[in-house]
């Protein structure tokens, strides 16, 4: 007689979000699965091309987290877009501009 034993799966979601379009993926994965093969068994990739899978960053409830981390259960693992402006230059702009508008106006 062959000992069976079930394979422990938990829950989690993939989760990615872009600005007109954000998609959570739920899975039941084995347990001991790691956040990079999450992505990897969630197919996002295929609706989402753009996705650098091997460079891309991660995180598990908006906390980065490297891809060999081990989820568990109820785990949402996010994919991170890459970021299009530095938010410390865009602040700068924004205060400079402010700034402007100012000194127009007691001009």
């Amino acid at each position: 007689m062959t000992d069976m034993k079930e394979e422990k799966t938990i829950p989690v979601e993939v989760a990615y979000a872009k600005p007109e379009q954000q998609v959570i993926i739920p899975l039941d994965v084995k347990q001991g699965t790691t956040l990079l093969e999450a992505v990897r068994l969630s197919g996002i990739k295929e609706q989402f091309p753009e996705i650098d899978i091997d460079a891309g960053k991660f995180g598990i409830f908006s906390k980065i987290s490297k891809p060999d981390t081990v989820l568990r259960e109820k785990d949402r693992v996010e994919i991170y877009r890459p970021l299009i402006a530095d938010p410390k230059e865009s602040r700068r702009k924004r205060a400079q501009k402010k700034d402007n508008q100012k000194k127009d106006k007691k001009a």
